[in-house]
C-alpha cells in the first residue's frame, strides 16, 4: 500500500489517499492506547474521504497495523450511518496485526455496520487483491 500518489491527506495521525488501483487507502498510526476517536475527528474523516472519492464508489483498504485506542459509540455510529460514505464504499479490507484490533473491528462491523461487505487480513497484498475483486464485481467486469 504505497503512498506513491501525491494526494495524501492527513487528519491527525491518520493518512488517506487513492492508490494507483483506484482504492481508497487509510492508514491509522495512533499508538496511544487511551485514544478514543470522537465525533469531531469522525466528521473530518468523512469530509476527507468524500473529497478524495469525488463521487466515485470504490473499495476501502484500511490499515490498522500497530494501532492502539478505540472509538466512541457516537463516532462509530456517525461513520457507519453516513449517507455520504454509504454511497462511496464498495467494500472494506482491514489489515491488522493484533488480535485486539481484529476483535475491535469485528465488533464494530457487527454492531454498527453489518451491511457493507468486508474482510480482515494480516497481509496487505491479499487485502488489496480483495479490493480489486470487489471493485471488478461491482463494475461488472473480471
Amino acid at each position: 500500500m504505497s503512498n506513491s500518489i501525491e494526494n495524501v491527506i492527513k487528519v491527525g495521525t491518520t493518512k488517506f489517499w487513492i492508490n494507483s488501483k483506484a482504492i481508497l487507502c487509510c492508514k491509522f498510526c495512533n499508538e496511544n492506547p487511551n485514544y478514543r476517536l470522537d465525533t469531531i475527528r469522525a466528521k473530518r474523516y468523512i469530509k476527507v474521504i468524500t473529497k478524495l472519492c469525488n463521487g466515485k464508489a470504490m473499495p476501502f483498504l484500511i490499515d490498522v497495523r500497530g494501532v492502539s485506542g478505540t472509538f466512541t459509540p457516537n463516532a462509530a455510529n456517525l461513520i457507519a450511518q453516513s449517507p455520504l460514505l454509504k454511497a462511496l464504499i464498495i467494500s472494506e479490507a482491514f489489515v491488522f496485526d493484533s488480535i485486539g484490533i481484529k476483535l475491535l473491528t469485528a465488533s464494530y462491523k457487527r454492531i454498527y455496520d453489518p451491511i457493507i461487505p468486508y474482510r480482515m487480513f494480516n497481509d496487505i497484498e491479499l487485502a488489496e487483491h480483495y479490493c480489486i475483486e470487489t471493485k471488478n464485481k461491482f463494475n461488472g467486469s473480471n
